[in-house]
């Protein structure tokens, strides 16, 4: 009992301190919620429409205040440092996040999440981090890309090389249009990964039919074999 009761209290200062955190604390320890999907693939199933978002940020004494804004379903979020942007004699800045209505496949390019316009009315004077969120059913992206209209041309801003799971982060010094994706000639590094429509149950699939076919001819030697054995002891 006495060895139990720290274990009880360190277990009741974890609950705490994870209730005190935002839901995306848990991210990594279940599966991701369902992508809302302007296009949805096949193998999703039901699907509601993305949802927009926008922000209000304040300027106080000529400078912006640190903000976010994200869509209301989460799959795209956007942060600005302080003085992030030219308030250009504004008390207030909004920034509206609007799901494109059509999904683009630009030459050279798979997108596997929805394209998303991200606006204001005051420009960028400081590099702000943008998340995108995409689905498990599709493979992983290697690029985030960026087209100051939806027609392209669509370039490859990057992305981080650390990110939270099914997300991909990077940097953008501009308003536009945002989506994930990787060059459509071959998947990306990061697609062998669980979930519909991914390549590793087909690489497993193979890998099992390689080490079956590979142990038959030990296996038929082997019967061939076992029959002379038994004679060669009766004749000893």
């Amino acid at each position: 009992m006495k060895r139990a009761a720290p274990l009880g209290a360190a277990a009741v200062l974890y609950v705490l301190a994870a209730s005190m955190v935002a839901p995306g604390f848990y991210d990594g320890f279940g599966p991701p919620q369902p992508y809302n999907w302007t296009c949805p693939p096949p193998q999703a199933g039901a699907n509601q429409k993305p949802s927009g978002g926008h922000a209000t940020i304040n300027v106080i004494g000529g400078v912006s205040d640190a903000q976010s804004a994200f869509t209301d379903d989460g799959q795209l979020v956007i942060g600005f440092l302080p003085g992030a942007f030219n308030p250009g004699g504004k008390s207030t800045i909004t920034v509206t996040i609007t799901p494109l209505g059509t999904c683009p496949q630009p030459a050279g390019i798979k997108f596997v999440t929805n394209v998303y316009q991200v606006q204001a009315d005051a420009t960028l004077v400081k590099s702000s981090n943008l998340v995108l969120r995409f689905s498990n059913l599709v493979p992983a992206p290697s690029d985030v890309y960026f087209a100051s209209d939806p027609a392209g041309p669509w370039k490859s801003i990057g992305a981080n090389q650390q990110s939270q799971p099914f997300t991909l982060d990077t940097q953008t010094t501009q308003f536009g249009y945002f989506a994930a994706g990787y060059p459509s000639a071959s998947p990306p590094p990061g697609a062998p990964t669980v979930g519909g429509g991914q390549t590793l149950p087909i690489i497993v699939a193979v890998l099992i039919v390689l080490v079956v076919l590979a142990g038959l001819p030990l296996a038929i030697l082997r019967r061939r074999r076992g029959p002379a054995t038994e004679e060669d002891e009766e004749d000893a």
